[in-house]
Parts: structure tokens; C-alpha cells; sequence
């Protein structure tokens, strides 16, 4: 049981540490993603940050 809960956090740390939305690490990020592979949300915010900033 302590091995499946340590493994629990050691997740939720690693899904923590990406790129805040519009940043400037965040549009590098996405750059360098597939088109096909991003979300609508994606597209947008990446619209919306990193093109018309």
C-alpha cells in the first residue's frame, strides 16, 4: 500500500512541474508538439498567448 500511494505523489508531482499556460516555455512546448496532437483548448490559448500577444 505505501508503495502504490508513493508512487500516487511521485505522479502528481511529475503532472505539476509543466509550463504555465501562455508562457513563453509553454509556446516553445507546443511549437515543437504536433499540430494534430493538440487539444481545441490548445489551439486557442495558443492563439490567443503566443499569436495575437
Amino acid at each position: 500500500m505505501k508503495k502504490i500511494l508513493l508512487l500516487c505523489l511521485l505522479l502528481i508531482q511529475l503532472v505539476a512541474c509543466s509550463a504555465e499556460v501562455g508562457s513563453t516555455e509553454w509556446c516553445e512546448d507546443l511549437k515543437q508538439k504536433p499540430k494534430g496532437e493538440w487539444t481545441a483548448n490548445e489551439a486557442g490559448d495558443f492563439a490567443k498567448h503566443c499569436l495575437f500577444n
